[in-house]
């Protein structure tokens, strides 16, 4: 049975094992010039003790306009999302699903709790997706986002041979 709830610093490992997996399976990409090394390297320290404790302090920081929610099958984080609730807009910032559990509706169950996160506001949420991650722009579609027509390059996503990994905007109006 899978149960999604608020993150607590609990589980922050499990949250960075679930971006470390999701990452070395969906971000190497050959058109786009990143390697399979790009992304180990973007991921290496994501699973050390200090990244760990790092995670956990942001999670213990309860900051009211940044909500992580975690789906669990049983005690193992199988999934996670951060929505930030921003004034004039809400950006879900994550979301990731470990890739053995994909396309089982773990990422529409992790909607529905940034829905009720969202629900005392009626702004818009955006989200960014590497241009080439059509699984998850698919997704967004499904969900009811539509594509801006924005693409950028973040150098937050510059990986080590010097490419950046392209991303798009997709938006949906509440």
């Amino acid at each position: 049975m899978i149960v999604v709830t608020v993150a607590t610093s609990s589980d922050a490992e499990g949250i960075n094992r679930v971006a470390h997996d999701a990452w070395l399976v969906t971000y190497p990409n050959k058109n786009a010039g990143i390697t399979k090394e790009d992304v180990e390297d973007e991921v290496k320290n994501r699973l050390s003790p200090e990244e760990i404790a790092k995670k956990r302090l942001k999670l213990l920081k309860n900051n009211s306009n940044i909500k992580t929610f975690v789906a669990k099958e049983g005690d193992q984080v199988i999934g996670f999302c951060t929505i930030y609730k921003e004034p004039e807009y809400n950006q879900l910032k994550a979301m990731y699903i470990l890739p053995s559990f994909q396309g089982k509706g773990i990422g529409q169950k992790l909607w529905q709790q940034v829905l009720t996160e969202i629900s005392d506001n009626k702004n818009k949420v955006i989200v960014h997706v590497a241009t080439y991650n059509t699984q998850a722009v698919e997704f967004y579609k499904k969900l009811g986002f539509k594509e801006t027509g924005k693409n950028f390059s973040d150098e937050r996503f510059r990986m080590k041979s010097g490419s950046i990994i392209p991303e798009t905007e997709l938006v949906i109006e509440r």
